[in-house]
């Protein structure tokens, strides 16, 4: 069981490390990896929110945009329903796979007691974890993280490598 948490700062690659480990996962025959992860929309070159998506079945809605009616989180409106229908759900199914992937456990995501829930039931399990961290989250679940994980902060230096080297780690333990 290996467990790692990606973290740097805001717009530092931290999703795209983890989509690019997901991407060579994907191909390895026999290899399932479930859980969430989060994409950017964008209008031209404006950040308009985060989209999120359920690895194992392709369903995919809205974490955030700074348009809505959920709870504000920055210039966000959280959409609570999603993050719980579609990003809890598939949390909670993930423990059929062979690696569960967060992408993101941030502030916008710990406002839902379900996503906590969620994710508290994959750490009590014995799958494999990766996660990407908000760099500054003191929720209880974050401390949490930052103890039992191996914790990689991602700079300019590294964040090409990193992908192949997580893989590479991932592989050898589950292969």
């Amino acid at each position: 069981m290996l467990r790692i948490a990606v973290t740097g700062s805001p717009g530092i690659g931290k999703s795209t490390v983890v989509a690019k480990v997901v991407e060579k996962l994907g191909n390895q025959p026999g290899f399932k990896v479930g859980g969430i992860q989060t994409v950017e929309i964008r209008k031209e070159v404006r950040r308009e929110g985060f989209s999120i998506m359920d690895l194992a079945t392709g369903k995919s809605g809205t974490l955030s945009h700074i348009r809505g009616s959920g709870p504000r989180f920055g210039k966000y409106h959280v959409n609570l329903e999603d993050l719980e229908r579609i990003g809890a759900s598939a949390i909670r199914n993930s423990l059929s796979c062979d690696l569960v992937v967060i992408d993101e456990i941030g502030p916008m995501e710990l406002i839902s007691e379900p996503f906590v829930s969620a994710v508290e039931k994959v750490l009590e399990s014995d799958k494999s974890v990766l996660v990407v961290l908000h760099h500054s989250s003191r929720h209880p679940l974050a401390q949490r993280i930052r103890k039992e994980f191996e914790i990689l902060t991602v700079d300019r230096e590294n964040r090409d490598g990193l992908p192949e080297r997580i893989a590479d780690c991932l592989l050898r333990e589950l292969g």
